[in-house]
């Protein structure tokens, strides 16, 4: 499946959080511009870096009315250990089946260490309040995934 492009409804969702509440992004609609990232693995050094960036941001996202959900296929519990180790303020989503991921295109092949298996492709998706996918991010470093996604957001206007 490709990635999904700007301007299309995002796929909606149920799954559950790290803490074992269900969370649904139509519960955002019309309320909070919503920042949705697919991250490979909890605990691993690329992906706390990129979490904690996110944390590290939660006051600038909160002026431009964006929730942030990170998800994985990591199962609840590993999430509730990262979220809990790295004191994250936001909602974990656990995809084991990587069935949101088929959604919005981002489970597929990849290489590491001249290996290609599948997997989960790190990308970042700002969805607007109407529910449409504002901006499309998958080239970046981790370190600077904050640093990048509010730039998108403050380029994108988003009101406060």
């Amino acid at each position: 499946m490709a990635l999904l492009q700007v301007g299309i409804m995002a796929p909606v969702f149920t799954v559950l959080n790290q803490y074992d509440e269900r969370i649904s992004l139509k519960d955002f609609r019309g309320c909070s511009n919503v920042l949705l990232y697919f991250y490979p693995k909890a605990l691993t050094p690329g992906c706390t870096v990129q979490a904690c960036g996110m944390r590290d941001s939660a006051l600038a996202l909160e002026k431009l009315d964006t929730v942030v959900l990170g998800i994985s296929p990591d199962p609840v519990p590993k999430l509730l250990r990262f979220s809990e180790k790295n004191s994250l303020n936001f909602d974990l989503l656990s995809d084991p089946e990587h069935l949101v991921a088929d959604d919005y295109g981002v489970w597929g092949q990849k290489k590491m260490a001249g290996h290609e298996y599948m997997g989960l492709i790190r990308t970042t998706f700002i969805i607007g309040k109407d529910g449409r996918l504002k901006e499309v991010l998958n080239k970046f470093q981790t370190k600077k995934h904050a640093q990048n996604v509010l730039a998108s957001l403050e380029a994108l206007s988003f009101p406060g």
